[in-house]
């Protein structure tokens, strides 16, 4: 399959930007991951992907759904772009004090005995509030220039990098590390403002009737967004809960190495994107094709790295992390077989911002949500975090693939899925 053959080049070339900028950020963050993991050891590493997690959980109130529909208000209102970021911008800072705030009170209520989990927790859900700045980000989307996004992360990789090593060789206390995680926020959010000053972006303006028109479009992504946080992220909030630290040590470990390499579909996903919408416009036929050939690209490229990770799993794991993480390659061994799923869902989102059909996601997540929070109860008492793992796949799939049948409307883009993964009207 001709992955260039199948989308643009100027896509091509947009995605090249955004996986190299990724691969060097991975580099970055693969050598100093390691070392980090190895020095906390699975139970403080597990405490810090707890203190993420709840960040990420509460990234749905944060984000308003406006990140899958602004690129469109972007293609339907060119001079009023200024406007959009603006209203963007206030609305989704007011969101993250707020979840921030939710976040440390909740905290301290479950985990009301263990000081120690409130303090990193707080300190990761500091970072919530910088990154309303990624609106800038969709805006150089929309331009193709994913040239400056990818230097402004790549920067803030670096300067979070320098940060942990200099934590490491001090043998810093597991706190300085939960700051890690907000500081990286905070530097992408600089670099992103300079860059908007020096591209000349539209001047900033905020109205009461641009945030009513795009919240009356998102209010849809806040519902399922948040859906999608507690199957997402629920199992190592449960993890933490049902067993301890360490499982949600082994289980992170697990999803990060699966995770490494997903910037490459975020990427081609992000610069097939704007095409989509744009084809919806002008050319069905082409804009079906488009969403087959996406779909396509994600599920047999995610599909031949799972293979991989089959096979080299385990030597890859004890390389990396030691044999104080070993437990963590059975878990890779389930949740990679997640992203192909997963990132078809990713994918959908064009799909379904151009035809109108935001009132069902809410649906179709309510119901993975609850599936997930059963399975999840179900697994973790018998196989820890690879009942975890197990619980999200069945979840992912039944998400992606099972509840779309029920929906007439949201029929028509199943089959666009099943013609893709039989490799059918790519051309």
């Amino acid at each position: 399959m001709n992955i260039r053959k199948l989308i643009g080049n100027h896509e091509v070339k947009n995605a090249s930007w955004l996986i190299g900028g990724r691969i060097a950020q991975m580099v970055l963050s693969l050598f100093v991951g390691i070392l980090t993991a190895r020095y906390l050891g699975p139970g403080n590493y597990g405490l810090i992907s707890y203190g993420t997690a709840f960040v990420t959980f509460f990234a749905a109130l944060c984000g308003l759904g406006l990140n899958s529909v602004i690129i469109k208000d972007f293609v339907d209102h060119p001079d009023e772009q200024g406007e959009a970021i603006g209203s963007a911008l206030l609305m989704r800072f007011l969101s993250s004090v707020l979840s921030a705030v939710m976040i440390v009170g909740i905290v301290a209520v479950i985990d009301h005995d263990e000081p120690l989990t409130i303090a990193v927790v707080a300190l990761c859900s500091l970072g919530a509030v910088f990154h309303v700045v990624d609106v800038f980000n969709f805006w150089f989307q929309n331009r193709y220039r994913s040239k400056v996004t990818a230097i402004a992360t790549l920067i803030a990789y670096a300067v979070v990098s320098v940060y942990r090593i200099v934590l490491l060789i001090l043998r810093a206390d597991v706190r300085w590390f939960a700051v890690a995680t907000s500081l990286d926020y905070i530097a992408i959010a600089v670099c992103l403002l300079i860059a908007y000053r020096k591209y000349k972006g539209p001047r900033l303006r905020c109205s009461g009737r641009k945030c009513k028109a795009l919240l009356s479009v998102s209010y849809h992504y806040i519902l399922s967004a948040m859906m999608v946080s507690i199957y997402g992220q629920t199992d190592k909030l449960m993890l933490k809960q049902m067993l301890d630290e360490t499982e949600v040590g082994f289980y992170s470990i697990a999803t990060h190495v699966c995770a490494l390499w997903t910037f490459v579909l975020q990427a081609i996903i992000d610069s097939i994107y704007p095409s989509i919408l744009r084809l919806k416009q002008e050319d069905q036929e082409k804009y079906e094709k488009k969403n087959r050939q996406l779909y396509a690209i994600v599920f047999y490229v995610s599909c031949a790295v799972s293979v991989l990770f089959m096979v080299f799993g385990d030597l890859g794991i004890r390389i990396l992390y030691g044999s104080d993480y070993m437990p963590a390659s059975n878990v890779l061994k389930v949740v990679t077989w997640y992203t192909a799923f997963s990132y078809l869902g990713v994918a959908r989102n064009a799909w379904i911002v151009s035809e109108g059909n935001q009132k069902y996601l809410k649906y179709m997540y309510g119901g993975a949500a609850v599936l997930n929070v059963i399975l999840n109860a179900v697994f973790i008492p018998l196989m820890g975090a690879v009942g975890a793992a197990l619980a999200s796949l069945i979840t992912q799939v039944f998400t992606s693939i099972v509840l779309p049948m029920f929906f007439k409307d949201m029929r028509p883009n199943a089959k666009l899925m099943l013609e893709a993964v039989l490799l059918r009207k790519l051309k």
